[in-house]
């Protein structure tokens, strides 16, 4: 039986369809991230899963139990920890009082155990936290009656570098203990981390669901070069290149681009340098001709021979690259894996941020920022 899982989701708020046909199904001790820009929909998935609000359409099971079935609902709660994007307290009592609240609904086993490695100033009241305080209360009243399942929206938001790394140890040693864990994230980071599947949601429906690993090997690679010769991006048309960028520059003499401070020049064989979008097809377009590169001299003096800068994206084989690129005069090479923030981009494109806040604002409810 999955830990979680949503068959045919459906919200609307009004002609504002929040979540659309959504499934997945969350495996018990899985961590799984849902990912997604503010505005996606992913409090509206939290918040209809636990019951908060009725779905339109469609269904939910949270540790087996119906999301239509109030009963049965209240029931399991006691064995789901959650923390909320925005946590709410009551900021007029002491932390002491809040977490002595939470204790008294689902129990603490765990509380002092947390309480030191997320060390939260329980004796001052809540109004007078700092939003990264708020924020460690939140985790421990999640965590500390010891749940099946948690589930955690946008849990790092506010944490300093070092609280997110202990965070990040705790996911994985509630994993370790067989604890499943389902938080909603747009810090790619942390997802990489320590997720083993994700959830990619984009305006309310679901575009994929990968595990971590296979969706990072799926989008290939990061490839960066430099050639001490001209290259035109025709040079790159075959297959499994994408997002190509050329341009040409002039270096300092010491191999290094620009000149004495390290800024790129522009070319002086052609003017202006070129760069040059790809996505494995041919371009007609040349950078800067197809000769051998010359020493230049310019108003500060001798520069350096020009070389060529490329990056793309690469889905093929290394061997095949290898292959091709083994007649170029190369300066250096660097091949690796794709950062997860590209690979989130080929969900959302060049529109990911503006998009996803003009989106999240028409549907903002009750101070979420996400939906």
């Amino acid at each position: 039986m999955a830990a979680l899982e949503l068959t045919g989701l459906r919200k609307e708020y009004g002609e504002v369809v929040a979540n659309d046909d959504v499934s997945f199904a969350v495996e018990p001790g899985e961590v799984f991230g849902y990912l997604g820009p503010n505005g996606a929909g992913k409090t509206t998935t939290i918040r209809t899963v636990l019951g908060f609000q009725a779905p339109t359409a469609g269904t939910a099971t949270v540790l087996g139990a119906d999301v239509h079935d109030e009963r049965a609902l209240i029931e399991v709660k006691r064995r789901v920890g959650y923390l909320p994007a925005t946590p709410a307290f009551d900021e007029h009592v002491t932390g002491w009082e809040i977490l002595d609240l939470h204790a008294s609904l689902k129990g603490d086993d765990r509380r002092e155990e947390l309480l030191s490695v997320f060390d939260v100033p329980l004796d001052r009241r809540v109004r007078e936290y700092s939003t990264g305080n708020k924020q460690k209360l939140g985790i421990v009243q999640a965590f500390m009656h010891d749940p099946e399942l948690v589930v955690l929206d946008e849990p790092t938001s506010g944490l300093d570098p070092l609280m997110q790394q202990r965070f990040n140890e705790l996911v994985r040693a509630e994993k370790r203990r067989g604890v499943t864990v389902f938080f909603s994230s747009h810090v790619l980071s942390e997802v990489r981390q320590i997720c083993d599947r994700v959830a990619i949601l984009r305006d309310g429906r679901l575009v994929t669901t990968e595990r971590v690993e296979t969706l990072l090997r799926r989008s290939g690679k990061s490839v960066r070069l430099r050639a001490a010769d001209s290259i035109s991006p025709g040079a790159f048309d075959f297959e499994g290149v994408h997002d190509l960028d050329v341009r040409t520059v002039e270096t300092d003499g010491s191999g290094e681009p620009g000149g004495g401070d390290g800024t790129p020049r522009e070319s002086q064989d052609g003017g202006e340098s070129t760069s040059e979008a790809h996505d494995g097809g041919a371009s007609s377009a040349e950078a800067n001709g197809g000769g051998e590169s010359t020493p230049a001299t310019d108003a500060d003096g001798p520069v350096g021979p020009t070389v060529t800068e490329c990056s793309f994206t690469y889905t093929g084989g290394i061997n095949p690259l290898l292959d091709r690129l083994g007649g170029l005069d190369l300066v250096d090479l660097t091949v690796e894996e794709a950062p997860l923030e590209d690979v989130f981009m080929r969900f959302y494109g060049g529109d990911a941020a503006g998009g996803a806040d003009e989106y999240g604002a028409g549907r903002d409810r009750g101070g979420d920022d996400d939906v």
